[in-house]
C-alpha cells in the first residue's frame, strides 16, 4: 500500500499562513505625532495618514479643528501632489482670545491629492501642520475624514475608550490617555527606543508558533517517510 505523506506540506503551509498573517492584524489608524503640546506654544503636528483599503486608495483628508478654543494661527507645509486649504468659518459663539474677540477661525484643513498622488496601500502620508496658540484647556480632539477613491469616507471621530475609529487628540493640560490607538501611545511609548507594541509582540509570537508547527511537521514527516522506507527494504 502506497503511503501519502501530507504532514510537512500542511505544517510549512500553517506555519507560514501565522507567521504572514500575524503582522497583518494590527490596524493602522489616522493620529497625530506628537500628541502633546504646551499652553500658549505655536506647535507643529504631523497628521499621518495610512491607507487602510485594500481595493481603492486616499485621495482626500479633512482635519477638523476645534470650535470652542480654536486656532488663531495655521499654516500647513506643502506636500509633493497634495494640494491643501484652510476653511475658514463663522464660530457658533464668539471667542475671547487674550484682549481680542474674534468670531471666525479656520475650523478645518482639506488635503487633496493630485491624480497619480493618492496614498496606496501599505503606504503612509504626513501632513506638517503649525497651529497656536495652544489654548490652555485638558486637551483637544481633531477629528478626521478620510475619502477614499471609490467614493467612500471613513471618519475618525470617536473618542470612547477602544474606539473602533478614534479621533487624534492633542493633549495640553491632561496626561495622556493609555490607548494604544492614539498618538498619546506613541508619545509615552518614544523613549523607550527597544520596547516592542503589543500588537508586535503577539505578531511575532503566533508567527514562531507557525514556524514552530512547520518545523514538528517535517521532522514527523521525515520519520514516517524513513518507516515507510525501512519496512519495504525488510
Amino acid at each position: 500500500m502506497k503511503k501519502i505523506i501530507i504532514g510537512a506540506p500542511v505544517a510549512i503551509g500553517a506555519g507560514l499562513l501565522l507567521a504572514v498573517a500575524a503582522p497583518l492584524s494590527a490596524s493602522a489608524h489616522v493620529t497625530i505625532d506628537p500628541g502633546q503640546a504646551e499652553a500658549g506654544s505655536y506647535t507643529v503636528v504631523t497628521v499621518k495618514v495610512p491607507n487602510e483599503s485594500d481595493t481603492a486608495t486616499t485621495n482626500r483628508v479633512e482635519l477638523s479643528l476645534p470650535t470652542d478654543t480654536p486656532f488663531t494661527s495655521v499654516r500647513y507645509v506643502p506636500v509633493a501632489g497634495w494640494s491643501a486649504e484652510l476653511v475658514t468659518t463663522t464660530l457658533p459663539e464668539p471667542v475671547t482670545i487674550g484682549e481680542s474677540t474674534i468670531t471666525e477661525a479656520i475650523t478645518s484643513v482639506v488635503w487633496t491629492a493630485d491624480a497619480g498622488s493618492e496614498i496606496a496601500s501599505g503606504e503612509l502620508q504626513l501632513f506638517p501642520l503649525s497651529v497656536g496658540p495652544v489654548p490652555d484647556t485638558g486637551s483637544v480632539t481633531l477629528p478626521a475624514d478620510q475619502g477614499y477613491t471609490d467614493g467612500s469616507v471613513v471618519s475618525w471621530n470617536e473618542t470612547e475608550e477602544d474606539a473602533e475609529h478614534p479621533a487624534p487628540v492633542l493633549y495640553i493640560n491632561d496626561a495622556p490617555a493609555a490607548d494604544h490607538h492614539g498618538a498619546a501611545a506613541e508619545v509615552e511609548a518614544a523613549p523607550v527606543a527597544d520596547a516592542a507594541p503589543a500588537d508586535d509582540v503577539l505578531a511575532r509570537v503566533l508567527g514562531i508558533g507557525g514556524l514552530v508547527v512547520g518545523a514538528v511537521g517535517i521532522v514527523l514527516a521525515i520519520t514516517a517517510r524513513r518507516g515507510a522506507t525501512s519496512k519495504t527494504v525488510n
